[in-house]
C-alpha cells in the first residue's frame, strides 16, 4: 500500500513490491512484458505481441491484459490502441486517461 500511495503521490515511478502473478504462460508473458514499459511511456497492443515474439496475437494480448490481477503495479494502462486510442481498461477508460496523465507529469 506504500508503494501505491507513493505512486499516486508523484513520488514512486516503479514498484518493487514482490507480487505472485498465476496465469497461463501465455498471460505471465504479457504481464512481464508490461512490466518492462517505463513510467511515462506507452506501447502499443501489437508492439507488445511482437515484443513477445507473437506478432500475430494481439487480441489474445489484450485478453491477457484485461486479466491483469493488479492493474498500476503491473501497469497495463501503459498499453494503448495502435491508432493512438486507448484501447480497453479494467478499471474503466476514465482512470486510464487519468494514469496515463499523471505518469505524463513526472
Amino acid at each position: 500500500m506504500r508503494e501505491l500511495r507513493e505512486y499516486f503521490a508523484g513520488k514512486r515511478t516503479r514498484f518493487t513490491v514482490p507480487v505472485q502473478l498465476e496465469g497461463t504462460p501465455f498471460q505471465e508473458r504479457a504481464w512481464a512484458t508490461m512490466r518492462k514499459i517505463p513510467y511515462g511511456r506507452t506501447m502499443s497492443y501489437a508492439e507488445q505481441a511482437t515484443a513477445m515474439r507473437a506478432p500475430r496475437a494481439v487480441r489474445a494480448v489484450g485478453s491477457a491484459n484485461g486479466a491483469n490481477p493488479v492493474p498500476i503495479i503491473v501497469p497495463c494502462h501503459r498499453v494503448v490502441a495502435s491508432n493512438g486510442g486507448l484501447g480497453g481498461y479494467a478499471l474503466g477508460l476514465a482512470m486510464k486517461r487519468w494514469l496515463l496523465a499523471h505518469e505524463s507529469r513526472a
